[in-house]
């Protein structure tokens, strides 16, 4: 699987140890590539269109708290960002809303429970049925129509 990856300085860290996890996976590095401060919409941009756009198929951001990464990536059309900071969270994302992007708190978790969410986040299928009737609402709404 092609994963879109992004941070800001203060998610660099957590970014690396991911980069590391996720070997059998395509990444693709939208940065930061230090801890230098820098602007989380820089990078999160970058990623979550590369999802929509479907040249990855599923995104991770991180920053500080998560926050600014779920804003931003839940500007772009066609993305469903989940900040989730435990397995459950992930799990819920991916069962009820098709998440394609997970966002995660650079400053609030450690990286072995990041390591888990994104085990669960990956390993956990769409139910559909009802749900996606919700999903398609979402995208009605985004292409404009009532």
């Amino acid at each position: 699987m092609k994963i879109a990856l992004a941070s800001d300085h203060a998610g660099f860290e957590l970014k690396e140890t991911i980069k590391e996890y996720l070997t059998e996976h395509e990444l693709i590095d939208f940065g930061s590539h230090s801890t230098d401060s820098m602007d989380y919409p820089d990078t999160g941009f970058k990623a979550a269109e590369a999802v929509a756009r479907s040249e990855c198929e599923r995104g991770i951001l991180i920053c500080g708290s998560g926050l600014g990464m779920s804003i931003v990536a839940n500007k772009v059309k066609g993305i469903r960002a989940t900040l989730c900071n435990s397995v459950e969270l992930a799990r819920l994302s991916r069962k009820h809303n098709d998440s394609n992007i997970l966002v995660l708190q650079g400053r609030f978790i450690s990286h072995n429970l990041a390591k888990k969410i994104i085990k669960v986040w990956f390993s956990t299928e769409f139910d559909g049925g009802r749900h996606q009737r919700r999903i398609d609402k979402i995208s009605r709404y985004e292409k404009g129509e009532k």
